[in-house]
C-alpha cells in the first residue's frame, strides 16, 4: 500500500498474526478478554467485515497498527471511517510511522470517497495531541459513554 526508506504499510493480513497479538496487548496496557482478542482478530481478516486494519513493518518487525470501521452516516451518502486503535510499539516512536499510517487510510479514503474520517484521543497524551493538532480539526464537542454491558 505505502512504503517509504524505512517501513511499509500493508493492510492486516494472516502473517501478521503475532506482531498483531505483540501490538494488541501493548495499545490496551491491561489484560483483554480473550474472546474479544480472538474476535477482533477474525473480524480484521473477515472481506465481509466493516472492521479493518493496516500493519506498518519496519526492518522484517511489525512495529505498529491502526484498526478503522466503516459505517454509514447520515448527511452523506458514503461511508465515514472511524480510526480506531492506533498504536505504535515504543521502540518505533518518533519515526513518522503513526503519520504515515493516518496519511495511508486517508489516501484510501478519498479515492474510495468516504464521507470523513474520524477518531478520538485521550487529551491526557501528548504524542497523540501533537500529532493530532497538525492534520485534522479538532471540534469542540463532549463526549459522553453509557454502557450498556460489562464483560
Amino acid at each position: 500500500m505505502a512504503a517509504s526508506p524505512h517501513f511499509t504499510i500493508r493492510p492486516i493480513a494472516p502473517d501478521h498474526e503475532s506482531g498483531w497479538h505483540r501490538l494488541w496487548d501493548g495499545n490496551n496496557g491491561v489484560a483483554v478478554d480473550p474472546r474479544i482478542t480472538a474476535q477482533t482478530w477474525q473480524r480484521l481478516l473477515d472481506p465481509a467485515s466493516p472492521v479493518n486494519g493496516l500493519m506498518a513493518t519496519m526492518d522484517g518487525q511489525d512495529c505498529a497498527l491502526v484498526h478503522y470501521i466503516l459505517h454509514p452516516v447520515t448527511g452523506h451518502l458514503m461511508p465515514a471511517c472511524y480510526m480506531q486503535d492506533l498504536y505504535v510499539d515504543p521502540a518505533f516512536r518518533r519515526n513518522g510511522i503513526a503519520r504515515a499510517l493516518v496519511d495511508a487510510l486517508a489516501a484510501q479514503g478519498r479515492a474510495a470517497g468516504w464521507a470523513r474520517l474520524y477518531w478520538l484521543a485521550e487529551a491526557a497524551n501528548p504524542g497523540a495531541q501533537s500529532l493530532y493538532r497538525h492534520i485534522g480539526v479538532k471540534l469542540d464537542f463532549t463526549f459522553h459513554v453509557m454502557p450498556l454491558h460489562a464483560f
